[in-house]
């Protein structure tokens, strides 16, 4: 049976170039990225308020008598959306590289961005899972309250999840069950988390002390990446470029190099105990 390498990406200026509201969203209301953005701030502050609750409600009420607002017209902002370069193909080059090594790619996106958008993109039919930020529809199929909010350390959960095989996000029970670390649908040490900024921190020192692999990714002369490289918090850090050939491939064909030899090993060392007996 082959090993299963789970790669979890943040999805705002990991894999697209700004936050997902910025592109048509924020613009179809009228206001700049700096006023819906500071409007979230304000009330955040003056209301002891998750932000990530904040932009939802901020979405919705600046959303009225400017923008219809329904699951459609979500997905179709995603269409909007500028990915970084090589993210268009990327995700089959991986796979391609994985079935070549005996290994199983799975990719994940865990973010605190709004799902609905995530989907209309075009590279949504890679994922298997999109954990993020959704809405709940009434009766009309307009949003009228969150049904999910993934702040920073609510992202941790599902890494869990993915660890153990359980996906669905109503399933509590089985999640927080004992499972022997051997029966893990997915060890931490053949997770990936790749992410740009201080929110992935939390999931990338969960991901790196757990024995996986953690991938600070940058943009611009911002020092974000460097910094938290520097404190330990991450084991490698790469330019947000995903063409063929970039670091950021080669340093993920490194690692799933290491997962098959891992998971190569594990099996000899297993089979020999057997032979002993």
């Amino acid at each position: 049976m082959k090993p299963i390498a789970a790669i979890m990406y943040d999805f705002d200026k990991t894999l697209s170039t700004k936050d997902m509201q910025e592109y048509a969203f924020i613009p179809g209301i009228g206001m700049t990225a700096e006023e819906f953005w500071g409007e979230c701030n304000r009330l955040t502050k003056e209301n002891n308020m998750d932000q990530i609750l904040s932009y939802m409600y901020v979405m919705l009420r600046e959303a009225r008598g400017k923008k219809l607002l329904n699951r459609a017209e979500f997905n179709k902002l995603g269409e909007s959306v500028e990915l970084f370069s090589g993210v268009a193909d990327w995700f089959e080059r991986i796979n391609a590289y994985g079935e070549r090594i005996g290994v199983t790619v799975e990719h994940y996106i865990i973010s605190s961005g709004v799902k609905e958008i995530i989907e209309g993109t075009p590279i949504a039919k890679y994922f298997k899972e999109i954990y993020a930020a959704e809405f709940l529809y009434d009766k009309d199929n307009v949003p009228v309250w969150p049904a999910m909010a993934v702040n920073y350390t609510s992202k941790t959960q599902f890494l869990f999840r993915i660890n153990k095989g359980v996906l669905d996000v109503t399933e509590h029970k089985e999640l927080n069950t004992y499972t022997k670390e051997e029966e893990r649908r997915v060890p931490f040490s053949n997770m990936i988390y790749i992410g740009d900024g201080f929110t992935d921190v939390p999931c990338m020192k969960l991901v790196k002390v757990n024995g996986g692999h953690s991938i600070a990714v940058y943009s611009s002369d911002d020092d974000t990446a460097h910094e938290i490289m520097e404190q330990g918090r991450v084991d490698y850090m790469a330019k947000t470029d995903y063409r063929k050939g970039e670091k950021l491939e080669s340093t993920v064909f490194a690692i799933l190099d290491l997962i098959k030899a891992n998971d190569t090993t594990t099996k000899i060392k297993l089979n020999d105990k057997k032979g002993s007996r």
